[in-house]
């Protein structure tokens, strides 16, 4: 029997996230893990009058996946290689849905952080299509999330409950998730609001005592438009304004490497010392991937409160509520972010004790709530 709340969620990343009109070409990108829900898509798309193209890859229950397999024993040139079917699809389609589902979270646990670096500034080239055509309104993507039993391992749950949990991240039990993430596109107009025209940001508690600059910098309202769940503002901050400390709470998490207890110090923006309890060598390897990744792209506070745990998958614990998130590399254009990078990393903190963030001056956040007047 069917899950309704499949059916649910592929009406919502259709015809809320990403908005699919007749004649758009949809990039619908999955582990066949989840047919379910590339199933139920497929379907939406036609019925908005798309043209959905799914671009399957298999799941690494028992081998090694495609682009495994291309790390682990690809040449410098295969190694170097972009890929066509994605790159056309990034470049001239009108959308892109992609849906995690792997089967084995730790199978580039052993790969060579070099190889790794080396095809991350190849498909860079894919990241750096899908954020152009985005902010210029040209290219409508989200990304999302299935359940599947390595996912819920990894946030130490069984299937069922792991299942329930995705979602309700992703608020579709509500009997209109279109209406809930509408109300968090207003309740974040007012933060991003109060925001126009500031400068120094300052963020303090145990575990952080940072400054950045986001003069003349965009928030945007993270509200389900380019992942599900969402639930965060986010800005890209003044490349050489950022100063200061931060240690962070949970495992960061690129390319399949779990990088624990990750302190950063920043000088005039740039990392002028990185040091991690657990693979060390793989957070220093990676700040060495360009010119951009020892700056940040990234600066968001997380609002989704069904997210109250850390689980291992980024696209839920950089919203958890209560905590704030920088990225190290890529920058989103549409923010005013200038910083360029084949990485994109995400480290989190949690700021729901004793912590605060002061904008010009002003209580802007307190203890993982708003407090602005």
């Amino acid at each position: 029997m069917a899950d309704p709340r499949v059916e649910k969620f592929a009406k919502v990343l259709v015809e809320y996230c990403t908005r699919i009109q007749p004649g758009d070409r949809v990039l619908i990108e999955a582990t066949t893990a989840a047919e379910p829900l590339v199933r139920a898509l497929y379907l939406k798309v036609l019925e908005a009058g798309g043209h959905p193209v799914p671009l399957l890859q298999l799941p690494e229950m028992f081998f090694p996946g495609q682009e495994n397999l291309l790390l682990m024993h690809g040449n410098d040139a295969q190694l170097d290689f972009v890929p066509p079917l994605q790159k056309l699809a990034y470049d001239q389609f009108e959308s892109r849905i992609r849906i995690h589902s792997a089967t084995n979270t730790r199978a580039t646990t052993a790969i060579d952080a070099s190889r790794a670096q080396r095809r991350g500034r190849a498909t860079g080239l894919i990241t750096e299509a899908q954020m152009r055509r985005g902010a210029e309104g040209a290219f409508k993507w989200v990304t999302t999330l299935y359940p599947t039993e390595a996912y819920a391992q990894d946030a130490e749950m069984s299937f069922e409950q792991y299942e329930d949990f995705v979602f309700r991240a992703c608020h579709v039990h509500e009997d209109d998730p279109v209406a809930f993430w509408r109300k968090v596109e207003q309740e974040h107009k007012k933060a991003i609001k109060w925001m126009e025209g500031k400068n120094q940001v300052v963020l303090r508690g145990p575990n952080v005592d940072l400054s950045l600059s986001v003069k003349g910098r965009k928030f945007m309202n993270s509200c389900g438009t380019h992942n599900m769940p969402d639930g965060e503002i986010y800005t890209g901050p003044v490349e050489e304004s950022v100063n200061g400390w931060v240690r962070f709470t949970y495992p960061a998490i690129y390319g399949g490497v779990a990088v624990e207890g990750a302190e950063l110090t920043f000088s005039n923006g740039r990392i002028t010392k990185a040091s991690a309890v657990k693979n060390q060598d793989y957070l220093l390897k990676m700040v060495e991937s360009d010119a951009g990744a020892r700056y940040l792209g990234e600066f968001a506070i997380g609002t989704n409160f069904e997210i109250n745990k850390f689980t291992g998958q980024i696209l839920f614990d950089e919203k958890i509520g209560g905590s704030f998130h920088i990225a190290l590399g890529a920058g989103y254009p549409e923010t005013g972010s200038k910083n360029k990078s084949s990485i994109h990393w995400d480290f989190i903190c949690d700021l729901r004790t004793d912590s605060e963030i002061l904008v010009d001056g002003e209580l802007f956040y307190r203890n993982g709530k708003f407090v602005f007047k």
